[in-house]
């Protein structure tokens, strides 16, 4: 079932209410507005004064919400994940944990792989020259070994926005807009693995003592040119900033279509997918991850 992705940018009061988000203002709590819980996949609470009960957030998290929380600079802060949230999930860990080397490099070469032809696809859907990257994908190596990954990147970015452009998390148009895609895509990644028994702090290629979510960071690869797209048209309809209108449209990034072999799903029920083939290859019954083909 396709969920509901709710933005807070004004100042609500959020309850909870036989079993329904119960949303309303200060000065108008009889104005009330009903989401039943179920229904609800992400909230994005950006305004600092934005109010919630503990019932409610423990009945997000109940249902494998996404809540991302924003900082006082408007983008993403944190984010809160249920715990438990799926019945084999003791299970799963120990798989996860007692991956082999062997087996973590073998799905980073899948992940690689199909994170380059995405980007090459969304270069030819743009009418741009996606062949720069075949020799890029074209047989990876176990672990991408000569770092196919890096060279990749060098080409798509230069193509996809100029030769001056340089991908930082700092720097000029149109990264913010990029950093603020990813984020979301980043917490829909992990709220899918949570769903699928899996713990997303053990990855499979990242590794980082800051960082709580390296596997969300690993799996999310081949789903970053979804967000490359969104971005791309909003930069060349004139969006450099992170405006309201901006962020709207990358969170609507959640419901775009994503292809798989034989099913056309949306993209957070895409996420869903991959993940549980995820969670087959480290309990050692499928060898192929599931990742959709841009088109």
């Amino acid at each position: 079932m396709l969920k509901r992705a709710l933005f807070f940018s004004t100042p609500f009061c959020l309850s909870l209410k036989d079993n329904q988000m119960i949303v309303h203002t200060k000065e108008a709590p009889d104005q009330q507005k009903r989401i039943p819980i179920e229904d609800i996949g992400f909230v994005v609470l950006e305004h600092q004064q934005t109010s919630l009960t503990l019932p409610l957030l423990n009945a997000l998290s109940d249902h494998n919400v996404a809540v991302i929380l924003c900082g006082g600079d408007r983008m993403p802060n944190a984010m809160l994940l249920n715990l438990d949230s799926n019945r084999t999930q003791g299970e799963n860990y120990r798989a996860q944990i007692e991956a082999s080397e062997p087996l973590k490099k073998g799905l980073w070469r899948q992940i690689v792989e199909a994170k380059i032809r995405n980007q090459a696809a969304l270069l030819h859907k743009l009418g741009k020259d996606g062949n720069l990257l075949k020799p890029c994908y074209m047989n990876v190596k176990s672990g991408d070994a000569d770092n196919r990954e890096g060279v990749a990147a060098k080409l798509y970015w230069a193509e996809l926005f100029g030769s001056g452009f340089v991908r930082a998390r700092e720097g000029a148009a149109p990264n913010s807009l990029l950093n603020y895609g990813y984020t979301i895509l980043r917490a829909a990644v992990a709220r899918s693995l949570m769903g699928s028994g899996l713990f997303p702090a053990f990855g499979v290629f990242h590794r980082n003592r800051y960082n709580a979510f390296p596997l969300a960071d690993d799996l999310m690869e081949p789903y970053r040119p979804y967000v490359d797209e969104r971005v791309y048209g909003l930069h060349a309809a004139g969006h450099s900033e992170l405006t309201r209108e901006a962020k709207g449209e990358l969170l609507r990034l959640l419901f775009a279509d994503t292809r798989f072999d034989k099913v056309v799903r949306p993209l957070d029920v895409g996420l869903t997918l991959t993940s549980a083939s995820l969670a087959r290859c480290f309990a050692g019954t499928a060898k192929k991850l599931a990742f959709p083909l841009l088109e």
